[in-house]
C-alpha cells in the first residue's frame, strides 16, 4: 500500500507532526484544519463566521493540492467553541458546499489550539488519477 503525503505550499512553517492530507486507497484524508491562516499563522480578526471561513479555506487548499474538489468530500468533522456557534458555522458551511451535503458531525468543545474557534477535518473520494 502506498500513502501519498499532500502538502500545500505555505509561506510559514507549521511545527505540528502531521501531514495536511494523506491519500490512501483512492481516499484523501484532510487533517484537522484550524482557523489559522497557514501563510501568516494569524487568526481571523472577526468572529466565529470568519474563523469557519478560514478553516474551510484551509480544507479547500488541501483538496486542491490533491486534485480534489469540494464535491468530492464525503465527510466532515467540525469542532467549534461552544454549541451556541452551531447556527453561524452551519451557515458558512452551507455557503461553502452549496448543494453538496457531505456526511457531517459538529462537536462543541471547550477550546482549540492557539485560540481558534473552529477546526475542520474532511475525507474526500478521489478519481483513479489521484493514487
Amino acid at each position: 500500500m502506498v500513502m501519498i503525503k499532500v502538502q500545500p505550499k505555505y509561506n510559514s512553517e507549521n511545527k505540528g507532526h502531521y501531514s495536511p492530507g494523506v491519500i490512501s486507497n483512492g481516499m484523501l484524508y484532510v487533517s484537522g484544519q484550524l482557523s489559522v491562516d497557514p501563510d501568516t499563522r494569524e487568526l481571523p480578526a472577526g468572529g466565529v463566521k470568519d474563523h469557519a471561513r478560514q478553516a474551510l479555506s484551509n480544507v479547500d487548499r488541501v483538496l486542491k493540492e490533491a486534485g480534489a474538489a469540494r464535491a468530492d468530500v464525503v465527510q466532515c468533522r467540525i469542532y467549534i467553541i461552544g454549541v451556541q456557534n452551531w447556527d453561524a458555522v452551519n451557515e458558512v458551511y452551507a455557503e461553502f458546499f452549496g448543494n453538496h451535503k457531505p456526511a457531517r458531525i459538529v462537536v462543541p468543545v471547550p477550546e482549540l489550539h492557539g485560540g481558534s474557534l473552529v477546526e475542520i477535518e474532511a475525507v474526500a473520494e478521489l478519481g483513479d488519477h489521484n493514487g
